[in-house]
């Protein structure tokens, strides 16, 4: 289980960074998201193996969890520059990776869907292309030609819809360190055929509800 969060005004898990420009100001809630994030993070992504970077940056504490209350696109776009800035001035040491978590906008798969395009403009747009790079998480993710309760789609779904944001510069040195990186997309479909719904629900028994991911 994730450990526990302290209440603060709002969720900063790196105290010396700057804070999200819409913050959601309910400590509770907040701390209720960081939690389940986490708990997804340590029981799916890094307990499945379903991304063997994941764990070194979760270790040395350098992912941040950004939760944002953004409620529109452009309020969501703003918040995105905000993060890559905050990215590009912060030592990879300090700040590998950032979690851009928004629970009230792009709720919807397919507007989900569309708004990535308009992120991964953003990213060129203010010139971090090759540099930074945009994984996109959803609890309603869903890859193309696979239908809503296909296992595989679970690979991607997360309890919150987020904006992983990556440093290019770290894929490459991971991938270097792992030979076999282009296979982990099949390993992954493999993992989750072989674990099934079934198992998927077994992992979140005593896990918070919103852990449960996609599951009806």
């Amino acid at each position: 289980m994730a450990p526990p969060v302290q209440p603060s005004r709002f969720w900063n898990p790196m105290p010396h960074l700057t804070a999200v420009i819409n913050p959601i100001t309910d400590s509770a809630e907040l701390a209720a998201i960081v939690a389940t994030t986490q708990c997804w993070l340590e029981r799916a992504v890094i307990g499945l193996n379903l991304c063997p970077f994941a764990k070194a940056v979760h270790v040395k504490k350098q992912i941040r969890y950004a939760v944002s209350a953004a409620q529109t696109a452009d309020e969501l776009l703003a918040e995105l520059e905000h993060e890559l800035q905050l990215l590009a001035e912060t030592p990879p040491d300090v700040l590998d990776t950032t979690l851009l978590i928004h629970p009230r906008v792009m709720g919807d798969f397919l507007d989900f869907h569309f708004f990535v395009a308009e992120a991964n403009a953003k990213v060129r747009n203010l010139g971090f292309a090759g540099v930074f790079q945009i994984a996109d998480l959803h609890p309603q993710y869903e890859f193309a030609g696979s239908d809503a309760d296909d296992i595989d789609n679970f690979s991607n779904r997360a309890p919150y819809p987020t904006l992983h944001l990556l440093r290019e510069a770290s894929i490459d040195r991971a991938v270097a360190a792992f030979p076999d990186a282009a296979e982990i997309f099949e390993r992954n479909i493999e993992t989750l055929q072989e674990l099934g719904h079934e198992g998927w629900r077994q992992l979140w028994l005593d896990a918070p509800e919103k852990t449960k991911t996609g599951e009806k």
